[in-house]
């Protein structure tokens, strides 16, 4: 599926199942909620901290489809073509860092 085509189905599902959007505000801080969410996990999973009983159930694909469905949401609701800006993006990253990162002795 293309970004594209992931910001339509998005819209047509909060038109036709959420009724409409939540304000941009409101958008932002639930997003900041699913971010918590995938960032326990990593931390639990991955990091340094002790997984809970109840935590190793969930699922880390979910909750990255979460961060990505309220991130696909305020980007509809800004008007933002999330497939050209991520296009835009890399090209400005790959100017930027063409010689960073592989001239970076820490990644070696």
């Amino acid at each position: 599926m293309e970004i594209s085509e992931a910001q339509k189905i998005v819209d047509k599902w909060i038109r036709e199942m959420g009724v409409r959007y939540f304000d941009e505000l409101t958008n932002t801080a639930i997003l900041m909620e699913e971010v918590g969410e995938v960032a326990r996990i990593m931390a639990r999973r991955y990091g340094e901290q002790s997984e809970k009983e109840s935590d190793k159930s969930k699922d880390l694909g979910d909750e990255m489809a979460d961060v990505l469905f309220v991130l696909i949401c305020l980007a509809n609701q800004t008007g933002i073509d999330l497939e050209n800006a991520l296009i835009k993006n890399l090209d400005k990253k790959t100017n930027r860092d063409k010689d960073r990162h592989i001239n970076n002795p820490k990644l070696k």
